[in-house]
């Protein structure tokens, strides 16, 4: 068991549970959005508070109404926020930090397009928060910097001092590496200066720094690209015949615990423009790709580095302690996230598409860490946080489970586009708020006398002023003050070891006269050469002045020649700066050139293949309009020949129909002019001339109507009966609406005191007593059928009239001569039904004239 122990890994001790902590700070950023005609959908309601509202056609939830959601943060940046006003609130505090010896991580995160990298490091003349980070750092402690390599890396995450012996071997090593003229490469491009990044007039600095320390700053730059790390600056031989994929580095940790990645190259940099050159060196590495949504989407996670090493001075405030437990070393993290997104918005295909799972898996990581810790810290819980799940999370280890302050910047891309996403990064904002952090502590202090670099400038400046006033070297010549001092005779011992002894004074005053009649000697010769050189110089003096005119006449033509190349020099340094940014932007649209080209013939190779799909698709459709043309003639034929045979048929049943209306109209004839024989009455009126194909029938016809007289007699019509129920003593409304037909027959319905309109209005039915409404319409038969509506008029309560209907009265007109319904036949039994038909008694309630109308009451 104790063997087994051996092997076991060390636990880490637990930290004490009074730490106080802070939430990690969340700041908001609002992107102006591209076209005046784009919706929004992100409204600014406070300087914390932002709204997002359900664009137009999207139902945010069950119900169908539209949902608005609002969420804090520490502060909202809106559309017209600078970066001086973003770098302030946000980069500003943590620089300050870095400088007394404590950690600090600023990271930006947001869907892809909303202005994540311009927001990290800006464009010329509006620098972003990394460029004004590295220029507050250098403005306070560039007076105090060491010497470089004074500080140096040990590849394990700590920094050692160098001696000064060493240091200098390290510096004449460099330069004679750096007086090798490189061979310039055309193909390099220029690199914006920092000067064009940030106005002057917006320069930070910092008032607290430590006068008794010295500082140096160490650089680094990487970049995580599909869940692999890669140094953007390390300088890999370039080998153009077989070019070699760069190598990826890994994580360690520290013996302090703290996550690293091992091999990362770090430049020590000594100035702002330095520091910048860097950066810009890993930035032409890193990835990029052109998509749907962005021109230059970041395709991997960037994290620049800044380490800061401290060390006191020593006792003499001369050369920095030599004491590696002295040396404090805090570093701050500017994180550079790739930006959420949906590969059915971008069409991501191939590499793009396996960049943008690797993204989103990297996010979705981050997400679920601050999940866990959030409910660790919230509940009491202790779920393990998923940190190695991703190297974005495992590198930032050490700050959500250590100390150091936390930044996070959400940009808000607010076209309506973007919404669900957008909701997305909200709410994880809003979560990430609730994670606590630890607070950083200070560190400790040495226990030197502060003061001591000040006071050591201050013994030099004395030094320098005493030795000018003596005539002796101004800045210390050592050589010749040894020199001097060692040309006068030694002083003897000068110890009174016995008070008797009366030798040493004695020889002491002896040597010390001989010192002072030197001394005399040497001013006499001092002074004797001193004449003598105030007498040349004299002589100089004279020709001098002679010559001094002659100079300040050339003086005066060279002060214009000099005004002249001061204007020629400062039109060079802005067509050099011209030239650098047309040369930077060259290079850009030369970028987005390639981009192009790839996009072009990659489009071009879908062109083809969807040419090829629709040539295919062409032949296909001609075979199927053949195929239909085939099909359609034949249902062409077959409809023809079954309208053709439907049409005969129809043909012979309204022939039929025809027939049988004859018949009827013969047997009503025969039935008419019998009663009238009867009764005497009037002539029979003259007959109308009948067809030829109809000479059989009515042949048959008068054969038929010898029949027997039936038992029931109809009395005679009276030639003044009335044939409408409407006729009487009462004013009637006789509505009869303008769309009715005028029907041709003898017998109309006849209504005496009748108010006739073709629209019925109070007016009319005021005055009357009774209302009847014509109605036309159309039989199933084919017949036009009429009928009377008929009602009582009354007043209303309110003063109006009102129409109560009581009856109906039809009254249809039928053709004589259109066919019978039944089939006309040719056999015997033919006339025995017709003698039925003919011999059955009349209703009663029908009543038939010449018109032939028929009335009965329903």
């Amino acid at each position: 068991m104790q063997r087994a122990g051996k092997w076991r890994t060390p636990r880490r001790p637990k930290k004490p549970s009074n730490i106080e902590k802070d939430p990690v700070g969340v700041y908001c950023r609002i992107r102006p959005l591209g076209g005046e005609d784009e919706e929004c959908c992100v409204e600014m309601i406070s300087s914390s508070t932002i709204q997002l509202h359900a664009p137009d056609g999207l139902k945010a939830n069950r119900n169908g109404e539209y949902k608005e959601t609002q969420y804090c943060f520490k502060k909202v940046f809106g559309i017209k926020t600078t970066q001086i006003e973003l770098f302030e609130d946000v980069a500003k505090p943590l620089i300050e930090d870095l400088i007394h010896c404590k950690n600090g991580l600023l990271f930006t995160y947001g869907v892809t397009g909303s202005g994540k990298t311009y927001t990290m490091t800006g464009s010329p003349g509006e620098g972003g928060l990394l460029p004004r980070s590295l220029d507050m750092l250098f403005n306070s402690i560039g007076s105090f910097q060491a010497k470089r390599f004074v500080f140096k890396p040990d590849e394990k995450n700590g920094i050692e001092v160098q001696s000064y012996v060493d240091s200098l071997l390290e510096r004449q090593k460099r330069d004679s590496q750096l007086s090798v003229p490189k061979t310039p490469s055309s193909r390099q491009r220029a690199d914006p200066e920092f000067a064009d990044m940030i106005n002057p007039d917006q320069a930070c600095k910092f008032e607290g720094v430590d006068e008794d320390c010295c500082y140096s700053v160490f650089v680094s730059y990487i970049e995580i690209y599909n869940n692999y790390i890669y140094d953007l600056l390390e300088d890999a031989p370039f080998d153009p015949i077989r070019p070699k994929p760069p190598q990826s580095k890994i994580l360690r940790e520290d013996q302090n615990h703290n996550m690293y990645v091992a091999g990362c190259t770090e430049v020590e940099v000594k100035s702002t423009e330095e520091a910048f050159e860097v950066f810009w060196k890993g930035q032409k590495k890193r990835r990029i790709a052109n998509t749907e949504l962005n021109r230059e989407s970041s395709r991997s996670h960037s994290v620049f580095t800044v380490k800061l090493a401290q060390a006191p001075l020593d006792a003499d405030g001369d050369h920095v302690l030599q004491d590696k437990s002295q040396v404090n070393v805090s570093q701050l993290c500017l994180v550079d996230l790739a930006g959420s997104e949906r590969t059915n918005r971008t069409r991501a295909e191939g590499s793009r598409l396996r960049e943008a799972g690797n993204i989103n898996q990297s996010l979705m990581t981050l997400r679920t860490c601050m999940e866990v810790l959030r409910e660790n810290q919230m509940w009491g819980t202790n779920r393990m946080v998923p940190y190695r799940d991703s190297k974005v999370t495992h590198l930032f280890k050490n700050y959500f489970d250590g100390e150091g302050k936390v930044r996070m910047v959400v940009c808000v891309n607010p076209k309506a586009e973007d919404y669900e996403e957008t909701l997305l990064v909200m709410r994880f904002a809003e979560m990430t708020q609730e994670v606590e952090v630890a607070r950083p502590v200070d560190r400790p202090i040495c226990g030197l006398t502060p003061g001591r670099r000040q006071r050591n400038q201050a013994f030099k400046d004395e030094l320098s002023r005493r030795l000018e006033e003596r005539g002796g070297p101004v800045n210390g010549d050592p050589v010749q003050l040894n020199q001097l001092i060692e040309s006068l005779p030694p002083l003897p011992p000068c110890e009174l070891s016995d008070p008797s002894d009366d030798q040493t004074l004695p020889r002491l005053m002896e040597v010390l006269e001989r010192r002072y009649r030197i001394r005399q000697k040497m001013a006499e010769q001092f002074n004797q050469t001193a004449n003598s050189m105030k007498s040349t110089f004299q002589q100089f003096e004279s020709q001098f002045s002679s010559k001094e005119n002659v100079l300040h006449d050339q003086q005066s033509k060279l002060g214009e020649k000099d005004k002249v190349i001061a204007n020629q020099r400062t039109e060079i340094e802005r067509l050099e700066k011209k030239s650098k940014t047309l040369e930077y932007k060259i290079d850009i649209l030369q970028k987005t050139t390639e981009m192009y080209e790839q996009d072009k013939r990659s489009l071009q190779q879908e062109l083809e293949s969807r040419e090829q799909r629709l040539q295919k698709e062409l032949a296909e459709r001609r075979r199927m309009e053949q195929r239909m043309q085939g099909m359609v003639t034949d249902t062409k034929l077959k409809w023809e020949r079954e309208c053709e045979r439907r049409v005969n048929a129809k043909q012979l049943e309204l022939q039929n129909k025809l027939w049988v209306k004859d018949e009827k109209l013969k047997q009503l004839k025969a039935i008419v002019t019998e009663n009238g024989g009867a009764s005497g009455g009037p002539a029979e009126p003259p007959r109308k001339p009948e067809r030829p194909s109809r000479e059989r029938d009515r042949n048959v016809a008068q054969k038929r109507s010898a029949s027997p007289t039936p038992l029931s007699t109809v009395p005679p019509v009276h030639p003044m009966h009335r044939r409408s129920h409407s006729a009487g003593g009462e004013k009637w409304v006789d509505h009869k609406p303008a769309s009715n037909l005028d029907l041709d027959t003898v017998m109309q319905p006849i209504i005496p005191n009748a108010i006739k309109v073709s629209t019925p209005n109070e007016k009319a039915l005021s005055k009357c007593h009774k209302y009847v409404l014509r109605h036309q319409e159309l039989a199933s038969d084919g017949e036009l059928e009429t009928k009377l509506i008929k009602g009582n008029v009354f007043k209303t309560r309110g003063g109006g009239q009102a129409v109560e209907f009581t009856d109906i009265e039809t009254l249809k007109q039928e053709d004589p001569t259109a066919p019978s319904r039944k089939r006309r036949s040719g056999s015997r039994e033919g006339p025995t039904q017709t003698d039925d038909i003919e011999n059955r008694p009349p209703v009663a309630n029908v009543s038939a004239s010449h018109g032939n109308q028929k009335r009965r009451r329903p």
